[in-house]
């Protein structure tokens, strides 16, 4: 089995638990994979299991390995002028190892409104939290203020802790009451938008 093979193999499976969010049987794999030999799908599953794209589970069932989330990473895109194509072999990057430190402690918020436009944090964009109760002058957090939540830069002057948005069309926020720091701002995804006409 070759690993373009393998590799085609393994993108039909993760296409199918993208939809489905289970790994199929043998039996069910075979068919997946227009493969008529129960052996032969039997095969394919055991070397992506040596590869630590699937494990076994429970029931004599598979789920997804270590490896299963990989994408690649290509290398880096100008967002300038063009430049040549490279031919290097990819490396491979998790969201999840590249933005979550601790996952006990992080969480994902979706955001509403414009106040942190100027920090490219959009209307609808998914925020990933870590959960903190101390933060830094500076550092973009996700604050209760007299009871609501919010995200804005974590700012200080002589009258102590306040948060500035990034939109000036926003003032800064003073709490009347308490201001409590819930976690500190760590990244963010959100899916392209339509194209442009």
């Amino acid at each position: 089995m070759q690993p373009a093979d393998l590799s085609r193999y393994l993108g039909q499976l993760r296409d199918y638990y993208r939809a489905e969010s289970i790994i199929p049987s043998t039996t069910q794999l075979g068919a997946l994979w227009g493969v008529e030999a129960r052996s032969w799908a039997h095969r394919i599953a055991v070397r992506l299991k040596e590869e630590r794209f699937l494990e076994d589970a429970p029931g004599n069932r598979l789920r997804p390995g270590p490896r299963f989330f990989e994408r690649p990473l290509a290398g880096r895109v100008r967002a300038g002028l063009p430049e040549a194509a490279a031919d290097a072999p990819a490396d491979v990057v998790t969201i999840d190892s590249y933005l979550i430190d601790k996952p006990s402690d992080t969480v994902v918020f979706k955001v509403k409104g414009d106040s942190m436009i100027d920090a490219a944090i959009q209307d609808g964009d998914f925020v990933v939290i870590e959960r903190r109760t101390t933060a830094r002058v500076g550092e973009i957090v996700l604050a209760m203020v007299d009871d609501e939540f919010t995200l804005k830069y974590l700012a200080q002057d002589a009258a102590g802790y306040y948060l500035e948005a990034a939109n000036a069309a926003y003032g800064p926020i003073r709490p009347a009451r308490a201001l409590e720091i819930y976690g500190v701002y760590i990244g963010l995804f959100r899916k392209a938008g339509r194209p442009r006409a």
